[in-house]
């Protein structure tokens, strides 16, 4: 379903618009454009049937910032989930997404400390994201009341009827403000969530997203699961083991496009990008390289990638999952065109395999979980490519100087000698080991270690300390005498950042920076496992 509607026409403030661009947004989702003007300009209850990965935390999480009261103290927002991990995502989303508004966001779940909850409760919060039964404590408790919110959302309500937790809603119903609006939001709509609804909604607007037919026609669709950390390096090899990769790569961003598009063009990939932000001019002028296999790789958003015709693609990737089942199959159904074969690839970390098997059963289609090239196989499929290039140069004319040179060095060294000097100092950073990434087997125990010996290391300095790729580089090499090129799958964040280096060194650096500190702590440590 293709619509021109962006977040400007949605009624939303100049400063949630700058929010929204800032994460690289460009077009709201169906529930999106559905839901947001219907919470910004009316006063009824809603109903929003949408699936999962839809968009609906921005679609409830965007009108909400905007209503609330940013210099009141007490409790304007209820959202509901069923696990504590969607409680902490719905809580991070929305405070990415309030932008400089000065309102307080909190998870609140069963397994944290509900003394240290109810700290935070005292200091002032607007909006609560919490689970059922750690909500019904505070109430019992009386360290939360809701008499005065003016929103109570129920996100994954069916969920939440599927775990059991219906006569949890029903209380926590009873205690909140009267005159509130309701959200309900919710995958399916069996009985039991009507009569809820009819009980205590006092009638309501439906919402719906209508599924579209969906058809893919691919000869091959496969997912790697791997550390988000890693996801890059096992991009990397998956473009170095194919003999031809000719690719469109999807994030779902305008800034992950940007930043994985510099992080190839660092490896001296041909690639080029295309977003929202791209003019007219230059979108055609990088179409027309990648047309025309100047450019063999093209990272795009969806938004900026309708309207490519290209029909001998080799592959399709999903840098990041997409939103819903209907990008899925737009993506992808890219490649596999005009009797060619082609292949899907998706990269998801741990926490998206639900996702990824919700898309695949939406989209009656085949996913099959595949594994990241070995190193091995990566330096083997380099090697045949140097051979068949060198060889093919054999057949082009030479320029006379390099047969002087060559006779030259001929007069000194035996030419098995002279050969194999050449080929390790044009491809010694390719054709070794140590210089690449870790990538963990998601099945593995979890230590920040790879059977090639490298390690993760974490740095207490991030984005707000004025570090880049380059920059923390250069500051680590002034404390200790590692090359550069041994440090690698750099990943800079807002206060910190990771790195990987050869095992045989963490320590080293460990130790070199073991009398720095950032607020009372190591500057440089050991990444814990994600596991």
């Amino acid at each position: 379903m293709v619509s021109t509607t962006s977040f400007s026409e949605l009624g939303l403030s100049e400063q949630l618009l700058q929010a929204i661009n800032a994460k690289g947004f460009e077009e709201p989702t169906a529930i999106q454009r559905m839901t947001i003007p219907v919470m910004l300009q009316g006063k009824a209850n809603i109903i929003a049937q949408a699936q999962t990965g839809t968009g609906k935390t921005a679609a409830f999480g965007l009108p909400l910032i905007e209503k609330m009261d940013s210099k009141a103290r007490g409790v304007q927002a209820l959202i509901l989930t069923p696990t504590r991990e969607l409680a902490i995502q719905v809580a991070e989303e929305i405070n990415s997404l309030k932008g400089k508004k000065d309102i307080q966001i909190i998870p609140i779940y069963g397994g944290q400390s509900i003394d240290q909850q109810f700290r935070r409760l005292k200091k002032g919060v607007h909006i609560i994201v919490g689970t059922p039964g750690r909500v019904i404590d505070h109430l019992h408790r009386k360290t939360l009341t809701l008499d005065q919110i003016s929103h109570l959302v129920l996100d994954e309500a069916d969920e939440m009827l599927n775990m059991g937790f219906i006569e949890d809603m029903e209380e926590i119903i009873k205690h909140a403000n009267p005159a509130k609006r309701t959200l309900l939001f919710s995958a399916t709509m069996p009985p039991r969530i009507k009569a809820l609804a009819s009980k205590y909604m006092n009638g309501y607007e439906l919402l719906k997203v209508e599924k579209e037919t969906l058809t893919t026609n691919l000869t091959e669709q496969i997912y790697f699961e791997v550390k988000a950390a890693e996801k890059f390096e096992a991009l990397c090899r998956i473009i170095d083991i194919e003999e031809e990769f000719y690719s469109l790569i999807f994030c779902r961003t305008k800034v992950d496009v940007d930043a994985l598009a510099s992080r190839l063009q660092a490896r001296s990939y041909d690639v080029a990008a295309i977003h929202g932000d791209v003019s007219q001019s230059q979108r055609e002028k990088t179409l027309d390289a990648f047309r025309k296999r100047r450019t063999n790789i093209l990272v795009a958003t969806d938004v900026a990638a309708r309207g490519i015709d290209v029909s001998n693609l080799t592959h399709v990737i999903n840098y990041s999952l997409p939103q819903d089942p209907e990008a899925y199959v737009h993506r992808i159904g890219r490649t596999g065109r005009a009797g060619n074969s082609g292949t899907a690839i998706t990269f998801i970390t741990p926490s998206e395999y639900k996702r990824l098997m919700f898309i695949q059963r939406f989209a009656k289609t085949a996913i099959k979980k595949s594994k990241v090239p070995g190193i091995g196989d990566v330096i083997k499929a380099k090697k045949e490519k140097i051979v068949a290039e060198l060889t093919a140069s054999l057949e082009k004319t030479i320029n006379p100087e390099y047969y002087n040179l060559a006779k030259k060095l001929l007069e000194t060294r035996a030419p098995t000698e002279i050969v194999a000097a050449a080929l390790n100092y044009c491809f010694e950073s390719e054709l070794n080991p140590e210089n690449y990434g870790a990538i963990q087997e998601q099945d593995s125990p979890g230590q920040q270690l790879d059977s090639q010996g490298k390690a993760r290391l974490f740095v207490a300095l991030g984005k707000k300390d004025g570090m880049n790729p380059r920059k923390l580089v250069d500051f680590i090499m002034k404390k200790i005498a590692i090359p550069n090129r041994q440090i690698i799958d750099i990943q800079i964040m807002d206060t910190f950042s990771f790195i990987t280096v050869p095992f045989n060194r963490a320590e080293e650096i460990i130790a070199s920076f073991r009398g720095n500190s950032k607020q009372q702590k190591p500057l440089i440590t050991r990444a814990r496992s994600s596991r």
